[in-house]
């Protein structure tokens, strides 16, 4: 029942692996389908500090896309190394769909959920949020292109070489991720209450 707007520290909810809230005298309800997406990741990867999950638009139309996201731009290329699929199963209230979403994650860190939406994984939540920011500028670009018409593929050896730039995308939560808090800081400290 609360706006993203409303959401501070301490409105999040500290749940167990069965879905059960642990904080005594907490009061909010848990999203049982977040739940599901969310532990499924965090229980199968030790090194998992955050998980992102988002249904935005742009990354919505791309994850239904039948060839999900499209190197038509940099940022593009950038993150298809680390993207990996996972089918629509219908809402994820079914907690057995946790073994088929962790086993299509492998490694990755960038998951398009077919028809549904995006997710991320890092080993903080400045690590999560950089592939996010990531994709989601990707996703951007993609739809406007399309729009546009098919769009320009870049060579085969372009390809190569971001692929290999591609390994440290996530490092750059480094120096992204503390300007980011700075200018949130400036916006006002009532996020952390």
């Amino acid at each position: 029942g609360w706006l993203f707007d409303e959401i501070t520290a301490s409105s999040l909810v500290k749940v167990d692996e069965d879905g059960q809230i642990v904080d005594p005298g907490a009061t909010n309800r848990v999203n049982p389908a977040g739940f599901t997406i969310h532990s499924a990741v965090h229980m199968a990867r030790e090194e998992a500090g955050a998980v992102l999950h988002l249904h935005a638009a742009d990354g919505v139309a791309v994850s239904a896309h039948p060839d999900g996201l499209l190197p038509l731009s940099q940022t593009a290329m950038l993150c298809i190394p680390h993207i990996c699929f996972h089918e629509y199963e219908g809402v994820a209230l079914n907690l057995d769909e946790r073994e088929r979403l962790v086993a299509d994650l492998g490694d990755h860190d960038i998951m398009l959920l077919r028809n549904h939406g995006t997710l991320t994984v890092g080993k903080n939540v400045g690590e999560a949020f950089t592939y996010m920011y990531f994709l989601m500028k990707a996703c951007q670009i993609q739809v406007r292109t399309l729009a546009m018409g098919p769009g320009y593929m870049p060579s085969q050896e372009a390809l190569d070489t971001t692929a290999q730039q591609a390994q440290s995308l996530g490092a750059g939560h480094k120096l992204a991720w503390p300007a980011l808090i700075r200018k949130l800081e400036r916006m006002g400290s009532d996020y952390a209450t």
